[in-house]
């Protein structure tokens, strides 16, 4: 297994099991690990973190050899500069939350760590929670208790195992905000595994989609969730993710515009400042298509596209359609049948009728 400046590869067998992987990824921003259960996520994370061996392994960090079998090197978990936040918080319950991160600050043994300590609780805004037992934690408070005391050991890469799965919907949504705090406001990279797609698009810069142990697809979000020929991918989360600015706000009617490379659109106003830059995202079942511009429709977002790509979808009377906006990508699941009665093949102009658009950061 390896990472390195951009790189992590791994290949680690197992008695039913095998983990095979050859990763270039990011050093900044979060790298989501997504894909099945049992598709190697956990496995791929314990090995970055020296927990697995992997067979034939290297891993690099910048110019730091954690791995290297080929030279027999291999840094145990606790000789790496890694914070790891598990699933369950795993706090010390019979400390209290200062407690818990002043033992993250000791175990880093850095002059610096107070100041990382410092950043860590700015960052996820547990200030007043600094005296409180653990046992008087909600859920979401006790993962930015744990996500903090990760950080204060000042970890040159941040593990995140699932950190929400064990979180109601409510607390999830109060958490996710953090989380994009630490994403743009951080230099840490991070691997972040989920199985969640909404996750996934809200939270991701890049995205590895594993499949039975391999890699199904590796590269930017949009990029990799705009592909229609990984079947992984696919599902009913499908859709497209797109990178815009607020440009317009109606008073009247309670909708903002967002722009963005290819065209813009219409949406709830959140009350975003305009020139603020957002993120937007698009089911591929939200999107219809038409061979002529509608008229007289009660669909407000109205595109000229161009079909790049059809593909079968999982259901054999279901299609997904690639759309070129511009410089973007939509996607439209839609029956079979229309696209034979459409006759879309790429390089056809079509209108997408975009009947529904989510702000998700």
């Amino acid at each position: 297994m390896s990472i390195d400046v951009n790189l992590i590869r791994l290949s680690l067998a197992r008695p039913a099991f095998t983990l095979d992987v050859d990763l270039a990824l990011p050093m900044r921003g979060i790298t989501a690990l997504f894909g099945a259960s049992g598709s190697g996520k956990t496995t791929l994370l314990r090995s970055v973190a020296g927990l697995e061996r992997g067979r034939n392994g290297l891993v690099r960090i910048g110019a730091q050899v954690w791995q290297d079998d080929r030279r027999g090197i291999f840094l145990p978990a606790w000789q790496r500069p890694l914070g790891y936040v598990f699933q369950e918080a795993s706090l010390f319950d019979h400390l209290d939350v200062r407690g818990n991160l002043e033992y993250g600050q000791r175990r880093s043994g850095r002059n610096e760590s107070a100041m990382a300590l410092d950043q860590a609780i700015d960052l996820l805004g547990i200030a007043a929670l600094m005296q409180r037992r653990t046992s008087q934690l909600s859920g979401g408070e006790r993962q930015r208790v744990a996500i903090a005391r990760a950080l204060a050991t000042q970890p040159q890469l941040l593990l995140l195992d699932e950190p929400l799965a064990s979180l109601d919907y409510a607390r999830r949504q109060d958490i996710l905000p953090w989380l994009e705090r630490l994403r743009d406001e951080l230099h840490i990279p991070m691997l972040y595994v989920t199985h969640a797609a909404d996750e996934v698009a809200r939270l991701a810069d890049t995205l590895v989609v594993l499949d039975q142990g391999r890699v199904a697809a590796c590269g930017p979000v949009a990029e990799v969730l705009a592909r229609i020929d990984t079947p992984v991918v696919l599902g009913e989360d499908a859709g497209a993710l797109l990178d815009g600015t607020v440009r317009e706000r109606d008073a009247r009617w309670h909708l903002a515009r967002v722009g963005f490379a290819g065209g813009s659109l219409w949406l709830r106003d959140s009350g975003l400042d305009i020139g603020r830059r957002v993120r937007l995202r698009v089911l591929a079942r939200d999107v219809s298509l038409a061979t002529e511009e509608p008229h007289h429709t009660s669909v407000q977002n109205i595109l000229p596209c161009v079909v790049q790509a059809v593909a079968p979808d999982g259901h054999p009377s279901q299609a997904l359609v690639r759309l070129g906006v511009g410089e973007s990508i939509l996607l439209a699941r839609i029956t079979a049948r229309s696209v034979d009665a459409l006759k879309l093949a790429p390089g056809r102009p079509v209108w997408a009728q975009v009947k529904s658009v989510a702000l998700i950061g």
